[in-house]
């Protein structure tokens, strides 16, 4: 942070500088490209000078991979293998195909979805987002035939969005977008109503949190992937599945950046 500090002074200190100096207008453009998260720059991890997209070599290692997950709703699990059912899935099997989510919910990620989502600090969630667009395109390219029409950003409540300012669903939908070429839509489903926040409620709470608050407006395509931040106890991607299924949708995946353990 005193890096990161330091590298911000140069341009608090405008008043005592020439305005057309050609040593601050070069000093000022090399702080700045030290603070810039893609294709180059500091890590916003540990502020290294020689990031990708973001973070290091060593910080994005330490990533917490989700390595061996429940084949349907990527629970993580304690044993190798990506075709396994969790217990939740063998007593109550989700209607959407599957979950694709790349990173366990386990710092630093939880960290940096955090500051993203709740203070808007975007550079936080470049990396992740770039990092996932990588691995759904691999995916994509190995199954094509999986390939959704298109991309359904989880509908967040218009006051909830004014408060917060931005959809972080929708930012990480429209990436996806640019790289993929698969369409993206932050119209096609609606809340109806305001629900309590879902992090405070346990499973059950959530289900019934979410009964009948989406609405979708028109008729989908036959392939969806919902697209969101988290999925947690899949209460949410559960109900906006139904929803899609009941208006015409055949199959509903949920593509997230990370899934919690439990």
């Amino acid at each position: 942070m005193k890096q990161m500090i330091k590298g911000l002074r140069s341009l608090s200190t405008l008043l005592t500088l020439k305005v057309n100096s050609k040593e601050w207008i070069h000093g000022s453009v090399r702080d700045l490209r030290g603070l810039l998260p893609a294709g180059g720059g500091q890590c916003v991890a540990c502020l290294a000078p020689d990031a990708h997209f973001g973070l290091c070599a060593p910080c994005r290692q330490d990533l917490p991979a989700n390595r061996w997950y429940c084949r349907c709703c990527a629970l993580p699990l304690a044993f190798a293998g990506d075709q396994t059912l969790c217990g939740q899935c063998l007593q109550d099997l989700p209607p959407f195909s599957r979950v694709i989510a790349p990173w366990r919910y386990r710092f630093p990620v939880d960290s940096m979805i955090q500051r993203y989502k709740y203070n808007g600090q975007r550079v936080f969630a470049r990396p992740l987002i770039h990092d996932f667009a990588d691995h759904l395109l691999s995916i994509l390219d190995a199954s094509p035939g999986q390939r959704p029409d298109l991309l359904v950003a989880s509908p967040m409540h218009p006051a909830r969005r004014r408060k917060r300012g931005f959809n972080q669903a929708a930012d990480i939908a429209e990436q996806i977008s640019k790289r993929s070429g698969i369409p993206w839509t932050t119209d096609l489903v609606t809340r109806n109503r305001r629900t309590r926040p879902q992090r405070d409620l346990n499973r059950e709470e959530r289900l019934a949190n979410l009964r009948g608050i989406y609405r979708v407006e028109s008729t989908p395509p036959s392939r969806i992937a919902i697209v969101d931040d988290v999925v947690t106890t899949g209460a949410t991607a559960r109900s906006l599945t139904e929803a899609l299924l009941a208006a015409g949708a055949a199959d509903v995946q949920v593509w997230a950046l990370a899934r919690t353990p439990g």
